[in-house]
């Protein structure tokens, strides 16, 4: 099997000579542990996975003795798992100071996974590692997208022109390496038994009263609902679940790193804004899979094509900074006059605004919906729509289109 070189490798590479810990983050099967024993290789790195319950259950009643036996340098997988290392990581930290001592992954979001802020604050590099981005797939050099015309055309380098036909495919698909590199061909499976997984074992960690059934109802209730704000009530309807378990549960999909959401932009010169987030998850091949699309044609045509295409390019944006070890600051602005920008990125003190189109030719009309920001203080600059226009371009001086295949 073929191994697709990670963009995240250069950044491991870089903070396990600052820090003492590096933790990789970010769901089941993205291939945190297959990059990190690849960048260990001819090194003296130990490695040890918590999903062996021998070794689980040392590190949970004797962390001192399990570091002990598991000297660092040394790679720990699955850490979610044993939360009571994390103290005795500390005190080796504080001690040697030793760059690079401790490689982790975990299975869980690091803000929402316990103990970790509050032992290792200040000696740990925190990454997120998702499925694969276009870069990636492309093996292309990746960079944070951002709304300048010379850095866009510096993206064409290495990406695959794709028409209509073949982004679907590639949505359709998903971004999962055991898909992609062809390990497993059938996604069919693949998925099925990804899920099933899922749920017997890093849900029910979470959570240990979860009906796999019901579970799996809620869970292809949300995907029917990517790209949307979100509705608890709507979504519990129609898993048969009620509120609170659907917010429980929403909870548990975003700790495992399956969904995330962008917040709506607001800052207090703008008053009549809406407070719901939108739902989005990180690999459309799931959605596709959940929602019942048999092949990329017939999705292309479908009731969802508009939703899952704009899940698509948010996914994609937010990998190329995570995968440049960056926190983006993504939002969607929208008003009480359901006026809507699809994706707002805020950075030094600006705006971009950015607007998803499932067309080949976005008119100007289009942009006229941008300068609801320039009411809100802060400096509104260039603007974006990413549409499937097959090459770089421009509406008039200020708004630029963007194919999605140079996202």
């Amino acid at each position: 099997m073929k191994y697709i070189s990670r963009s995240l490798e250069k950044v491991v590479l870089e903070v396990t000579n600052e820090y003492p810990v590096v933790l990789v983050t970010g769901p089941r099967q993205v291939g945190k542990t297959t990059m990190l024993q690849k960048l260990m290789e001819g090194t003296d790195r130990g490695y040890v996975s918590l999903d062996d319950l021998n070794e689980r259950a040392l590190a949970k009643n004797d962390p001192e003795m399990f570091l002990q036996i598991h000297k660092p340098p040394v790679l720990i997988d699955e850490v979610q798992y044993a939360p009571e290392l994390f103290t005795y990581i500390k005190i080796y930290a504080d001690k040697y100071h030793e760059p690079g001592a401790f490689w982790l992954t975990g299975s869980q979001i690091f803000k929402l996974m316990k103990g970790v802020q509050e032992s290792l604050a200040g000696r740990v590099a925190v990454l997120s590692m998702n499925a694969l981005s276009q870069a990636e797939i492309d093996g292309a050099d990746e960079s944070p997208f951002v709304v300048d015309y010379e850095k866009l055309s510096q993206r064409k380098a290495g990406r695959a022109e794709l028409d209509t036909p073949a982004v679907f495919e590639r949505i359709f698909r998903g971004s999962m390496p055991a898909i992609i590199s062809g390990k497993n061909s059938n996604r069919q499976i693949f998925y099925s038994s990804y899920l099933s997984t899922y749920i017997e074992r890093d849900v029910r960690e979470l959570s240990d009263s979860i009906d796999s059934l019901k579970f799996f109802r809620f869970i292809t209730a949300v995907a029917a609902r990517c790209s949307c704000m979100l509705n608890v009530a709507d979504i519990a309807q129609d898993a048969e679940i009620t509120q609170a378990q659907a917010k429980s549960w929403l909870q548990i999909l975003e700790t495992l790193g399956i969904i995330f959401y962008l917040h709506p932009y607001s800052n207090n010169m703008l008053k009549r804004l809406v407070k719901t987030p939108k739902l989005y998850f990180y690999d459309t091949g799931l959605v596709c899979y959940l929602t019942k699309w048999s092949n990329a044609e017939i999705l292309e045509s479908g009731a969802m094509n508009g939703a899952v295409f704009e899940n698509y390019v948010v996914s994609e944006i937010t990998k190329s900074y995570l995968n440049s070890g960056i926190e983006p600051y993504m939002y969607y602005y929208r008003d009480k006059d359901a006026k809507e920008i699809d994706i707002v990125l805020e950075h030094d003190g600006i705006l971009n605004p950015i607007e998803i189109k499932k067309s080949s030719n976005p008119g100007f009309e289009l942009t006229r919906v941008l300068g609801v920001l320039d009411k809100g203080g802060v400096p509104r600059r260039s603007g974006a729509i990413v549409c499937m226009k097959p090459s770089l371009g421009a509406i008039d001086r200020n708004n630029y289109i963007v194919p999605v295949w140079m996202i």
